[in-house]
């Protein structure tokens, strides 16, 4: 796959001219002309990437309908190929296909990455190919162990990427976490019960 153009910036893919002139109405684009974007992986990307079981991936149709579609699967299941390219398996769901419909007519792609129990999230812009006829690169991107169907790979090519404040995202913790926090209380309760009826009983 080709690298993006260094010609234009991230932060330009990012905001076309009809936001920057809504920036601009609203006062904002003189904060947002001094920001940085990524335009690949770095080691903040990559071990934000790591520890995600879930991303939404946003794709539209070629006269713009959009569609938003949540993909999960075991932490690292969305692989890094290299500094530009994503890669995660397509696996057999409802059979809709509206994703890979709009990817052969349109293959901008957007991917919205978050971390609800410390509150980040990172937005990834770029382009993705399918691939059918690969079954190694398809046996490569598959995760670990899995038994799953698959339809095909997805490679997405990174034009731009940003971490996001914040600020209004909702702390919620994983089930599994809160499980064993529960389960590590109720444990250190039933010890300090334990000690205390010992301290109870006459000597």
């Amino acid at each position: 796959m080709t690298t993006p153009a260094t010609a234009q910036r991230a932060i330009d893919i990012a905001f076309t001219p009809a936001i920057k002139a809504v920036q601009i109405r609203k006062g904002s684009r003189a904060a947002y002309e001094r920001m940085e974007m990524g335009d690949r992986v770095d080691e903040r990307l990559a071990a934000f990437i790591a520890e995600r079981d879930s991303f939404y991936l946003g794709s539209a149709s070629a006269d713009g309908q959009p569609y938003i579609q949540h993909r999960g699967g075991p932490r690292g299941f969305l692989k890094i190929i290299d500094e530009h390219t994503l890669g995660f398996t397509d696996l057999r769901g409802n059979r809709q296909y509206v994703s890979t419909g709009n990817f052969s007519e349109n293959p901008k792609a957007y991917i919205f990455l978050m971390d609800y129990a410390h509150r980040r999230r990172i937005k990834i812009w770029g382009r993705i190919r399918v691939v059918e006829d690969d079954p190694a690169l398809i046996a490569r991107l598959l995760p670990e162990g899995s038994t799953a169907r698959t339809e095909a790979a997805m490679l997405f090519e990174i034009t731009a990427w940003d971490a996001n404040c914040p600020q209004h995202i909702p702390q919620l913790l994983p089930a599994a976490d809160v499980a064993a926090a529960l389960a590590e209380r109720d444990a250190r309760i039933a010890v300090l019960e334990s000690e205390l009826r010992d301290l109870k009983r006459p000597h």
